[in-house]
């Protein structure tokens, strides 16, 4: 047998048990996703700022419950437009609640000192936003993520 005609048959018979393939709906196998170091970039959605941030929120969670809370770590740098994100929070129980969701997911929210100084937005109108969870430059926190091995991501 040639070692091609055997990886098709062992292709054939994993597909044929459902093994080694992911359906749509389903949880990924065991082992599908190694562990995961991941920043999200959030800059705003623009015009359409609300729907883009339950979309990265969407996205948030869709990503933890796949690779798994104990397999993934996820930092959310936001800056700029981003920080529209937890003042829109403070006023939205339904964004607070995905956040404080996605915070016990492990997800880590970090803002930009430099955007809240630009605009001259006090810390306490964010919502869930603590003097930990500033950092001095959003940008520059982005660069620092992925040169200790972080994943960009910007939905």
């Amino acid at each position: 047998m040639t070692t091609v005609f055997r990886s098709l048959m062992l292709a054939v018979i994993l597909a044929t048990m459902g093994i080694g393939t992911v359906r749509a709906g389903s949880e990924a196998p065991a082992g599908y996703y190694a562990d995961q170091k991941v920043v999200y970039h959030n800059g705003g959605g623009g015009p359409n700022g609300s729907a883009y941030f339950k979309r990265l929120l969407a996205n948030l969670r869709n990503h933890v419950e796949a690779v798994g809370k104990a397999h993934v770590e996820i930092r959310v740098v936001s800056l700029g437009d981003g920080v529209g994100l937890f003042q829109s929070a403070a006023n939205d129980k339904e964004l607070a609640g995905r956040i404080d969701a996605l915070k016990g997911m492990g997800v880590r929210f970090l803002v930009c000192a430099n955007t809240l100084r630009e605009r001259k937005i006090d810390r306490t109108t964010l919502y869930g936003v603590g003097e930990d969870d500033l950092v001095p430059s959003g940008v520059a926190e982005l660069g620092r993520l992925q040169g200790m091995g972080f994943a960009y991501i910007h939905p």
